[in-house]
């Protein structure tokens, strides 16, 4: 992973953290890239707009990622900050959000991301699931309703893409690489994260990829 005592010049800004899909590593970089910004003198905040799924603590329902980033960082934030929209099931974001009667309000993310932006330097913003996962209910019946994108484009930050190393990453990287350009987006460049220690084509994955994107690889684990 990228060590905390460097800091690629491109990365001494504000982010928004990206996957290929869930569980591909997304938090581990955002907390890795946190590190490495208060490493480099920054004050830098994480914040994890959106969430599914919950553990009960003594101060209320919290989000695990969340929780980390917010560690990570060292600027100090109400959770509420951290994360405006806690969901309690761990299920697809708009799943969960019409089964708690939640109207996702991205006008509100922005709200709670410019007041981090107020006290902290430098931002991490980690999305949920993959770049266009469904986050929401439609506003008029029959629309798709918003994805995790629109919160990306709400926020108007470079973007960079976690792809997680396992059999199908290369089309899932590919494909979500191309969304983003699409959106208008800047995409920085990408990180592999190796996934499966015992998958023999990991490296041939990665050379694939780097073939394959015109961003740099930042770095891999």
């Amino acid at each position: 992973m990228l060590p905390v005592n460097t800091l690629h010049p491109q990365l001494r800004q504000s982010l928004f953290v990206a996957g290929t899909d869930t569980g591909v590593g997304k938090t581990r970089v955002c907390v890795q890239l946190l590190r490495a910004m208060v490493a480099a003198g920054h004050s830098a905040a994480g914040m994890k707009p959106l969430a599914a799924g919950v553990i009960h603590t003594p101060d209320g329902p919290r989000n695990e990622d969340a929780l980390a980033l917010l560690a990570a960082g060292n600027v100090a934030l109400p959770y509420q900050l951290v994360n405006p929209i806690c969901l309690q099931r761990a299920t697809s974001p708009h799943l969960a959000a019409i089964d708690a009667g939640i109207a996702v309000d991205i006008g509100a993310i922005v709200q709670a991301y410019d007041l981090i932006r107020s006290r902290s330097e430098l931002i991490v913003v980690e999305g949920a699931g993959g770049w266009l996962a469904p986050i929401g209910a439609p506003d008029t019946p029959g629309a798709p309703g918003p994805t995790m994108q629109d919160i990306a484009l709400a926020l108007q930050l470079p973007v960079v893409l976690v792809a997680g190393i396992r059999l199908g990453a290369l089309s899932h990287a590919l494909l979500t690489a191309d969304a983003i350009r699409r959106s208008g987006l800047k995409l920085l460049g990408w990180v592999a994260n190796c996934l499966e220690p015992g998958f023999a084509d990991a490296e041939r994955y990665v050379e694939s990829l780097a073939l394959r994107l015109a961003e740099p690889l930042l770095w891999r684990s």
